[in-house]
């Protein structure tokens, strides 16, 4: 192994570490989803196009991706900041807890959460303690979204700068080159599945929730919104399945105790199969079994919060490529 890339290595290692350090995963993601987005999109222009056309189109294609993306996640913050986003849901949950509370014994009554102040407890307790750093509003969640604009900014960038890189590079350039590919593949082929797994997961709890029980005369209330959240907590690996199942049960016991019985049992099928598509799909991506995976996510955890569980996925498969790359397994 040559010095450049040893250097290389350290400064990659040294770089996820303060990413993770200093909060800035989701600015990272942004603008790794950005690049691989215009990257991919770009693959369908011309071929014959002149260098100054091309260089046009695929400013045009990042601009499109970056304006798309941030729209997505400015209706996704509108959603969280409305009266009838989060805040009304919790308010849901915390009637219906001090609804069970009269019919539960004692001495479940007792563990549950009877304000909204408790119910953030709560959930800070089942997320971890890093959760409280995630505002979604006031100062600080303003510096997230524009840390994630940033991000998606320098993405685009980036990626319009990949289609002018010159063959003739400095080795150690080239070793740098070398560790961002990898880190994109793995991007790739991770955040995507969860993607495809998170989508597959709210299209069963969307039918469920809005076409099986009415169809038994069983509305729940606020299941749109039930439905969106468990999309956006979708994308955090093992507790975000965990909070969504967790708030659809207790509306579904405020409903009736066969609604919720009905509703643990469906999601419980769910998220074992789920739990299965994982392993079988962003397993199969990154050649890596499930055991591999969960103790990654584990001991990231234990170090990063919530911030490594969810950059697990991402750093165990590019360490895996960067092995086989240097014919270590």
């Amino acid at each position: 192994m040559s010095k450049h890339t040893t250097i290389s290595y350290l400064l990659a290692a040294i770089a996820i570490f303060l990413v993770l350090r200093f909060h800035l995963l989701p600015a990272v993601f942004a603008g790794l989803a950005v690049y691989v987005l215009t990257l991919k999109l770009a693959r369908h222009l011309p071929k014959n196009m002149t260098r100054f056309a091309r260089k046009a189109a695929l400013g045009v294609v990042a601009l499109c991706v970056t304006t798309s993306l941030a729209s997505a996640c400015a209706i996704i913050w509108s959603f969280i900041g409305s009266s009838q986003g989060i805040s009304a849901l919790m308010t849901t949950v915390v009637d219906t807890l001090v609804s069970l509370r009269r019919t539960l014994p004692d001495q479940v009554a007792d563990v549950l959460p009877t304000t909204i102040e408790g119910l953030r407890q709560l959930l800070v307790e089942m997320m971890g303690d890093h959760v409280q750093k995630i505002s979604v509003v006031g100062m600080e969640g303003l510096k997230v979204f524009a840390h994630i604009l940033l991000g998606m900014v320098v993405g685009g960038m980036a990626a319009v700068h990949h289609f002018t890189e010159h063959d003739k590079a400095p080795p150690f350039i080239c070793a740098m080159r070398a560790r961002l590919r990898n880190l994109v593949t793995a991007f790739d082929k991770v955040v995507f599945a969860q993607v495809k797994i998170s989508g597959l997961n709210t299209a069963f709890t969307a039918v469920y929730l809005l076409v099986a029980l009415p169809l038994f005369g069983v509305h729940l209330p606020m299941a749109t919104i039930l439905v969106l959240l468990t999309f956006a907590v979708g994308m955090l690996p093992v507790v975000g399945n965990l909070v969504s199942n967790t708030v659809i049960v207790v509306i579904s016991l405020g409903v009736s105790p066969g609604v919720g019985i009905a509703s643990l049992l469906f999601l419980v099928l769910i998220h074992k199969a789920e739990y299965f598509m994982n392993a079988r799909i962003v397993g199969h991506e990154v050649q890596a079994t499930a055991w591999e995976l969960l103790s990654a996510m584990l001991l990231m955890e234990a170090v990063f919060g919530i911030a490594g569980l969810v950059a697990a996925p991402v750093v165990y498969a590019w360490l895996k490529a960067e092995a086989k790359a240097q014919e270590i397994i």
